[in-house]
């Protein structure tokens, strides 16, 4: 059946025309689902090899998570730099000559002393050492006096007490 050639002439070849469409609808959706299948692993066999490529670098886990966002609110960027910035200074300047047990042992022993330090808490470390520093200021007790705000007692109309005639 050619569908510009053909007329419908009755209600059957209406039925078996509207079930023809439907049959060449679904054939035409299995269709394109399978070739946009075929498109997303092609597309994304790239991806994978460079995440293939990428896991197997060392390294390269703790500079991604350092620019990724945390769900712990305690990880801030102070603390992801210092939990790679940390191991590497301990490892260049003081633990030249030692083995790599005791490398190993500290890099676990600083990450998990760094994991428990944040910017709150050392902007809180900051902000006692300056008050500790700054020095106490002298308050005259005449000064205070001129400051001194005199209360007056206020009756229920908001009419101060002193105000009243007799």
């Amino acid at each position: 059946m050619n569908n510009k050639h053909t007329k419908i002439r009755n209600l059957q070849e209406l039925k078996a025309e509207i079930s023809r469409l439907k049959a060449l609808k679904n054939e035409q959706e299995v269709y394109l689902k399978t070739q946009f299948t075929l498109l997303n692993n092609k597309i994304e066999a790239p991806i994978r090899f460079f995440n293939t490529l990428k896991d197997n670098i060392p390294g390269v886990n703790i500079v991604q998570q350092l620019f990724s966002k945390s769900s712990n609110p305690d990880s801030d960027w102070l603390t992801k730099t210092l939990r790679i910035g940390v191991p590497f200074v301990m490892n260049r300047l003081f633990l030249k000559n030692t083995g790599v047990f005791k490398k190993a042992l500290m890099l676990l022993l600083s990450e998990r002393a760094v994991g428990q330090v944040n910017q709150d808490k050392i902007s809180g470390l900051l902000s006692k050492l300056t008050q500790f520093i700054r020095p106490k200021k002298k308050k005259n007790k005449a000064a205070q006096a001129e400051n001194a705000v005199i209360k007056d007692e206020v009756n229920e109309y908001g009419i101060p007490s002193y105000s009243e005639t007799y």
